[in-house]
């Protein structure tokens, strides 16, 4: 199935891996202080059937010049926005940590365009309604030490304060709005959810994965992976085909 081109000159929906004919196309809502190109091997490990559409937040390379978005739902109201030349064609959304409750806002304001998406993946974040459930450091030795340790950021980045000052600046902004996030209960989307456990991930322990069951009238299951928080990265092809095999049953 054709489905459009990006809009020249849109900043926020990068096309990592294009694809011109895809079956869905997965828009993918990245965790704090992450770029669209966090979804770049997961992109390049999808097959041609389903394309990424990786979301670039504002203070990114690329999107530098449009201002911080502190809150969930304008970040989510923009992002729909800018998807508007899609509505309407097969899409599904995905987003990891802070990137998950951004995906499910997301979902939601695309059933109210009339473009629902097929399927709504999530990882690495209790439910929109459980809010975060652990304690996020504010100051920033204390997020530094978190990025050091869940290495999501490039070792180099910290040795190098011109380097460091721009992503602690969009660490503190993303970490702001999902700590003020809280959906309510009631608040769901229609298609079916499906949640990435990472068996070791500090953030979704204790079964605070099964929040998310709340917040679809749809079905909603649970896939479990080994490895941390950011399993992603160690288990990208395996991810890749579970995304994949996912995404092909719900539009066949």
């Amino acid at each position: 199935m054709e489905i459009p081109e990006t809009a020249s000159g849109n900043s926020w929906i990068q096309r990592l891996s294009p694809h011109r004919e895809s079956a869905v196309r997965l828009v993918c809502c990245p965790y704090a202080g992450a770029s669209a190109t966090a979804y770049s091997a997961l992109s390049a490990a999808l097959p041609g059937s389903v394309e990424a559409l990786s979301v670039q937040y504002p203070g990114r390379p690329g999107n530098r010049d449009e201002p911080p978005v502190a809150d969930v739902g304008p970040l989510a109201d923009r992002i729909t926005r800018e998807l508007r030349e899609w509505i309407g064609t097969p899409l599904a959304v995905f987003g990891h940590s802070f990137g998950s409750v951004v995906a499910f806002e997301v979902s939601r304001r695309l059933e109210a365009a009339g473009g629902g998406p097929v399927h709504l993946i999530v990882s690495g974040r209790r439910a929109p309604s459980d809010g975060l459930g652990a304690h996020t450091p504010r100051d920033d030795a204390g997020i530094v030490a978190e990025l050091r340790e869940l290495g999501s950021i490039p070792a180099r980045v910290f040795e190098k304060p011109k380097f460091l000052r721009p992503v602690l600046a969009v660490v503190k902004n993303d970490y702001g709005a999902n700590s003020r996030y809280l959906a309510s209960p009631d608040a769901t989307v229609g298609c079916p959810v499906t949640f990435l456990l990472a068996e070791s991930d500090p953030y979704v322990t204790d079964g605070g994965e099964q929040g998310w069951r709340r917040h679809t009238s749809a079905d909603f299951r649970v896939k479990r992976f080994p490895g941390g928080h950011f399993f992603l990265n160690d288990q990208t092809e395996t991810v890749a085909e579970e995304i994949t095999k996912t995404l092909l049953a719900d539009i066949h």
